[in-house]
């Protein structure tokens, strides 16, 4: 019997990539988004079940879950996935914005979560893929929000890795670099406040460092390879990277102490 996986924010990007190519490989696929009505490539799809998540509305959760298991018997693997990226100066963000990027990329993630959780108890398997980030182990400036989300993704799922195995569950985390994806349109989420003078050095260094980065955008198809390999690799391993740069970045950050990393990338954004 083939196997289905369910994956939130299949829109476009990571999300989208990975299911078309679980639908490929002979999976059955509940692919989620927020607005189902608007999606046509992937309900076109055989053994794709096309229905709306929204990872901050509980019952939508819910309601995700249990048509997928309707639908094709049963639920073995959930992608994490649906996030986006907030960045600025932390002065110029409401409180409403600073609950919405937590809300989103962390306590949405936990909700899903849970909400399979009980499933994949009584069936005493299931794997999880937390799609977490470069950002996750290191930072850029004014990601004082997106990096907090994922750092906490990261403790999360190394936290959950040990008591899932307890119901004979698999925890993964896949860390991608930059990704040609919609991050950097429709999910980056940009906040400025142009008469805070003292960031705006900050503000123009960064954006026109990422411009002059030499690190191309790998293509969501990579990363989508990554999940893949992670959930049908057999094994226990938690931390999975995807893309050149992620390998690139990571290694120096663990080879290097804090000062020496922070350092280079002040260099590198002209900040030092």
């Amino acid at each position: 019997m083939a196997q289905t996986i369910l994956i939130t924010g299949s829109s476009t990007g990571i999300g989208k990539a990975t299911a078309q190519l679980f639908q490929a490989k002979g999976w059955n696929v509940v692919a989620t988004m927020r607005s189902p009505e608007n999606e046509t490539e992937l309900s076109a799809l055989d053994n794709v079940l096309v229905t709306r998540l929204d990872v901050t509305d509980a019952s939508s959760i819910k309601h995700a879950i249990e048509a997928g298991i309707e639908k094709f018997g049963q639920i073995d693997v959930l992608v994490n996935n649906a996030g986006y990226g907030a960045y600025g100066p932390l002065e110029a963000f409401s409180m409403e914005k600073i609950r919405r990027q937590f809300d989103t990329n962390v306590l949405g993630l936990l909700e899903t979560t849970k909400g399979v959780l009980p499933h994949f108890r009584a069936n005493k398997s299931g794997t999880i893929v937390n799609i977490s980030s470069i950002g996750g182990q290191m930072t850029f400036p004014l990601g004082a929000l997106y990096h907090g989300t994922k750092f906490a993704v990261e403790g999360i799922s190394e936290a959950l890795h040990f008591e899932l195995d307890a119901i004979g569950v698999k925890m993964k985390i896949v860390e991608p670099g930059m990704i040609n994806t919609d991050f950097g349109g429709r999910s980056f989420d940009f906040t400025n406040d142009e008469s805070m003078a003292e960031y705006q050095d900050v503000v123009q260094k960064l954006f026109g460092g990422w411009a002059a980065s030499t690190f191309p955008g790998s293509a969501p198809e990579v990363v989508a390879d990554v999940i893949h390999n992670a959930v049908t690799d057999g094994t226990k391993t938690l931390r999975y990277r995807a893309g050149d740069d992620a390998v690139e970045l990571l290694d120096q950050r663990k080879a290097l102490d804090d000062k020496s990393f922070i350092d280079g990338l002040k260099a590198q954004l002209n900040l030092a």
